[in-house]
């Protein structure tokens, strides 16, 4: 058998993905903070990119008041409250053709042109084409003076620098130390031999943020070969070491550590967490009386004593990672409006290097350097243009939301409406996705307080009275009627799907359930309080 090499065509479709439309799709899930550090990535890699300087960013009068709303197709300035109509401004180019006026999309809110001849059909299918042979540039016919105006002039620049507020070195914080440092400075406070000493501080090594012991004996042993006799008394050791109940390998050794120390070694309380712990996890005191042969109220007494215990030892000691949260958007109300304004502080504000346009411009620039500024240019401009398409995306989004959840923004979480992204998608004319993407991770400063965007869309059920009911909404009732509840006889699931039954929102048992479950509630057999 033999084979011979043939020539065919063939016709297919594929999604491409380009550089510029996978920088895009990941910078529309970027939050403030992501997206700062890779324009400061940007910035020190692209050397056609320059940051403005504060003095620079200040804005004329006459645009300090223009409202994003009047034009949804225009794009922020650098200043995330004021419009300008085109950022990028073109105008005649040099070779007198009208390359300039299609460069700015002011349908899409896009810019298109040469720098991206792929645009022209889908910006979903971007693909760079090199000229062929005897085909003119059009990369050469940009003047470049006027399309980047916008971005090598500050424009009208104030008398007056921005004063911006800095944190005073008295407010800065030491760094708290950590359960491990306190219970290594306790231990050589404490006379050991230098096995049992290591042997210990293996020990304090492996225990979690909550002080319990994370692995077995023979683990630690392994570690510094130490016999497992030692690795047991160096266990003992730190079991020692305050906060009591460090140390142990579960809650119960946990809570019989510290009813040892408190002197409840003969209570009952020690022989109900030694012999009947399941049980009373469970709050069987009528099966415990029986089995131990004593009244309920002196498991109750016994009970009150195990409650004042602490679960959890290392608590105050475990590390409080700060979650920074910075507001995307800021929602103000003024007047009877809804004013959407962009939070920028911070965000290097970016602008073409007028120097790399004059060396474009020099006819003796070698063609090596001219071809890596026009490469640097286009990635400039992408990393511009796909800045302005996620403003102009999150602010889409956060007007539809707006106008939404006006009742949430003015009376409270109790208005909220029921809302799908699918919403939110179908009146803007974007993908599921996309607005998936936005809402994720990025949060709004609103009369309400600082709110994550996912956070306003809620699924919803229909009452009695044909009307459309948030679940969130039936969250916070269920949540209010355990807060208000008798703390010695809780109100179970059914009697809490009863009283919303009452109020036109029929529930079963078991979505109570759900609910309870999803807001991190206890049953009612483990929410009943001893008095």
């Amino acid at each position: 058998m033999s084979f011979k090499p043939t020539l065919s065509t063939h016709l297919a479709q594929r999604l491409v993905l380009t550089p510029q439309l996978r920088q895009r799709i990941e910078m529309l899930q970027m939050n403030k903070l992501e997206l700062s550090d890779l324009v400061t990535q940007q910035l020190g890699e692209n050397p056609v990119l320059e940051e403005l300087a504060p003095e620079e960013m200040s804005v004329s009068p006459e645009l300090a008041n223009v409202d994003f709303s009047e034009n949804p197709h225009g794009t922020l300035s650098s200043v995330g409250e004021v419009e300008i109509n085109s950022v990028m401004q073109s105008g005649d180019n040099a070779g007198g053709d009208n390359y300039g006026d299609n460069y700015y999309d002011s349908a899409t809110g896009d810019l298109a042109g040469e720098f991206n001849r792929g645009d022209n059909q889908s910006s979903d299918s971007i693909e760079a084409r090199e000229p062929e042979i005897g085909e003119r540039d059009s990369f050469e016919e940009i003047d470049f003076g006027s399309t980047f105006e916008e971005y090598l002039d500050p424009g009208y620049r104030t008398c007056e620098a921005e004063v911006r507020e800095t944190p005073s070195f008295e407010q800065f914080l030491s760094d708290e130390g950590s359960l491990a440092d306190y219970l290594n400075w306790q231990l050589r406070l404490t006379v050991t031999t230098p096995d049992l000493h290591d042997a210990a501080e293996a020990i304090i090594g492996n225990l979690n943020d909550d002080g319990f012991l994370e692995g077995t004996m023979e683990e630690i042993a392994a570690i510094g070969s130490w016999p497992l006799v030692a690795v047991e008394e160096a266990l003992t050791i730190v079991q020692q070491l305050d906060p009591t109940g460090v140390g142990a390998r579960n809650l119960q050794e946990c809570l019989l550590l510290q009813l040892d120390y408190l002197g409840y070694r003969d209570h009952l309380a020690t022989r109900l967490v030694r012999e009947y712990f399941q049980k009373l996890q469970n709050h069987k005191l009528p099966e415990l009386a029986r089995d131990l042969a004593v009244a309920v109220e002196e498991i109750l007494d016994a009970m009150k004593v195990i409650r004042r215990l602490e679960p959890r030892p290392g608590r105050k000691f475990a590390p409080r990672a700060a979650q920074y949260i910075e507001p995307e958007v800021y929602i103000e109300k003024i007047d009877d409006d809804y004013l959407i304004r962009f939070n920028d502080d911070g965000l290097p504000q970016l602008r073409i290097n007028r120097q790399y346009r004059q060396m474009m411009e020099n006819k003796e620039t070698s063609k090596e350097t001219r071809d890596y500024i026009r490469d640097r240019f286009r990635s400039a401009v992408d990393l511009l243009k796909n800045i302005e398409h996620r403003k102009q995306t999150i602010y889409k989004v956060c007007e539809r939301i707006v106008e939404r959840q006006r009742d949430f923004l003015d009376f409270g979480v109790e208005q909220i409406k029921p809302m799908m992204l699918k919403d939110i998608s179908e009146d803007i004319g974007m993908h599921l996705s996309t607005v998936s993407r936005v809402v994720n991770g990025k949060y709004a400063h609103t009369p309400q307080g600082v709110i994550e965007l996912r956070r306003f869309f809620t699924e919803g059920m229909t009452n009695d009275d044909g009307e459309e009911v948030s679940t969130r909404i039936i969250k916070l009732k269920i949540r209010k009627m355990i807060d208000a509840e008798d703390a010695r006889n809780p109100l179970t699931d059914d009697q809490i799907a009863e009283q919303l039954a009452k109020d036109g929102q029929k529930l079963s048992r078991r979505t109570v359930a759900k609910y309870r479950d999803q807001m991190k509630i206890a049953g009612s057999r483990e929410r009943k309080q001893v008095c």
